[in-house]
């Protein structure tokens, strides 16, 4: 029962309980963006746009006449329907954009918030080799360095 205990190992690491809340509350967020995007961003688009739907544009195969998509799908007919790939082209260019701009605020705050980036290594005075900031002797020259160099 060895595959049992790694089982309940791999289970219980924390990486993989991150990745369930993740999981959990990207799919929440997905459904605020749907929402969002379906809701509140297209009924506008669809308005300028004279409620153009793209969803029944298609290309018969067979030669024969369908009044649309579905009866022609009905039928059995092999058609390409080239209408739905751009309505999902544009559902994701939409949602992308609108991931964009809530993403940005949240980005600049992060920015605004993030611990300045402290130097791990500093030239030597005398023989301009990187060392380590803490260093008082340089293991390239073996130079001493002095308190006031070492400070900066």
């Amino acid at each position: 029962m060895s595959w049992w205990r790694e089982f309940r190992q791999f289970i219980s690491r924390g990486s993989v309980i991150d990745l369930a809340v993740g999981m959990v509350i990207g799919s929440a967020f997905t459904n605020i963006v749907n929402t969002l995007v379906k809701g509140v961003i297209m009924p506008p688009i669809g308005w300028i746009l004279k409620g153009i739907d793209f969803n029944d544009l298609y290309i018969n195969l067979s030669g024969r006449s369908y009044p649309s998509l579905s009866a022609a799908q009905a039928a059995g007919v092999p058609v390409i329907a080239y209408g739905q790939f751009l309505n999902a082209v544009i559902d994701f260019l939409i949602v992308a954009a609108v991931m964009f701009l809530i993403i940005k605020p949240v980005n600049r705050l992060r920015a605004r918030h993030k611990e300045p980036d402290v130097p791990k290594t500093k030239a030597c005075p005398y023989c301009c080799s990187e060392i380590p900031v803490a260093a008082t002797r340089c293991p390239q020259c073996t130079s001493v360095l002095d308190s006031a160099v070492a400070d900066g």
